[in-house]
């Protein structure tokens, strides 16, 4: 008989970079009653979690939240501002910017992608893929476009295939130095909430995320946040879209209430995570993350292996990806600690399977779980027949004892 009991004693550490663990106190909030999505009480809760996300995406304009995951949330993007065989310019720095130029191609649009030049010795096949968004190549394809045929400019800020972000302030300059029109749309998806993320100050149009990163959730809900630029352009695009459309989610939005059945749990769950990120602080969140981080990146170093991120300046606070040895198949690896530690850790995806894994460091976490997960990495690689050079473990040990989260603020 097929059993679905995967709880061995013990809490499972869930490390991968998303959905990332969910804390007992939004659980409990989600385990409250469901109550009439059109009754008073549930239009406080509507107009409660509204003015929340708002703050978190840092934004004065509306934020839509679908009952979706973010691959809705992408396709929400893209059909309210764009029409049919519109071409959009993507920027491939991973395996989900490549998925969201595979949506964009099945929804009739015209893509052109493009994408970090030049080669890697430590992964020939996807080079591009250690590093974020050339701003230099965008100013440069948007100021040949002297038609402007370019209807809007896609990338993602952090990437969570690969642990690299991009610098998205750097893209919309690039955008205003070619004085072009695109509409800017950005995947946030991983970043908000545990990265530094300013809708409105980056002069972002569209913003897509999802509620099982950052936010601490379970998978379920999506997001687009607005810009004034954004729904006007909303207003003419010919796309089809009737769940996904802004303006009857708008217009309900403004009493708390949505023009379809929300998530009603999933809500509760959300409002109790505003109150802690409001609680902490989003600089504090966000000096924490970059701080566990670094303490990572000091375990993998001292296992003498390659951060996935080629860039210094760009390593995601979010996760880690680490290359393993030519040889060595990081799925068997992960497996291997799956088994033996309790430990998820995330796979190499698309063209990085089977080289890569992901260590994430987001959310519910704190030293000690990360310590634990840097230990099972440690032991699974042993086992796994690497040889390391030195001990991840007190490397990690060392820095997160002498460098308090205070020192990484910004």
């Amino acid at each position: 008989m097929l059993t679905l009991d995967f709880h061995p004693v013990g809490r499972h550490f869930l490390q991968i970079p998303g959905p990332s663990p969910v804390p007992d106190r939004i659980l409990r909030a989600m385990s409250l009653p469901t109550i009439d999505h059109r009754g008073p009480e549930f239009g406080a809760l509507g107009l409660k979690v509204l003015a929340g996300i708002q703050r978190v995406f840092k934004t004065a304009h509306p934020v839509m939240i679908y009952p979706s995951s973010g691959t809705g949330a992408w396709e929400a993007a893209l059909v309210n501002v764009l029409s049919p065989g519109d071409h959009i310019l993507m920027y491939e720095t991973g395996h989900f910017a490549a998925l969201w130029a595979r949506l964009a191609l099945r929804l009739g649009l015209q893509p052109e992608i493009l994408g970090w030049q030049g080669g890697d010795p430590a992964l020939p096949n996807a080079p591009g893929w250690r590093h974020g968004v050339q701003a230099s190549q965008i100013e440069e394809r948007l100021a040949a476009d002297k038609e402007h045929r370019i209807k809007a400019v896609c990338v993602v800020h952090n990437e969570t295939s690969t642990g690299v972000t991009s610098d998205i302030a750097a893209v919309r300059r690039a955008i205003d130095a070619a004085k072009h029109p695109a509409l800017l749309l950005v995947d946030s998806i991983s970043g908000l909430a545990s990265a530094d993320y300013r809708h409105d100050e980056w002069g972002v149009d569209v913003t897509i995320s999802g509620s099982q990163k950052g936010l601490m959730l379970p998978p379920g809900l999506g997001f687009n946040a607005l810009s004034p630029r954004a729904i006007e352009a909303s207003k003419t695009a010919k796309l089809p879209r009737s769940f996904w459309a802004w303006d009857e989610i708008i217009e309900a939005n403004r009493s708390g209430y949505f023009p379809y059945t929300p998530n009603t749990n999933l809500l509760y769950g959300l409002s109790e995570a505003l109150e802690m990120i409001e609680g902490e602080g989003l600089e504090k969140i966000f000096a924490r993350h970059k701080r566990w981080s670094a303490g990572v990146r000091r375990a993998v170093d001292a296992w003498g292996l390659p951060v996935q991120c080629a860039d210094p300046d760009l390593h995601s606070p979010i996760l880690t990806g680490v290359i393993l040895p030519v040889g060595v198949d990081a799925d068997a690896l992960r497996k291997t600690i799956l088994e033996r530690f309790d430990l998820s850790l995330g796979a190499g995806l698309g063209k990085l399977k089977g080289r890569t894994f992901r260590i994430g460091h987001l959310g519910n976490s704190n030293d000690l779980t990360l310590l634990g997960t840097l230990a099972g990495c440690e032991m699974g690689l042993k086992l796994g027949g690497v040889n390391l050079a030195g001990g991840g473990v007190h490397a990690a040990m060392d820095y997160f004892a002498q460098v308090p989260s205070e020192a990484m603020a910004a």
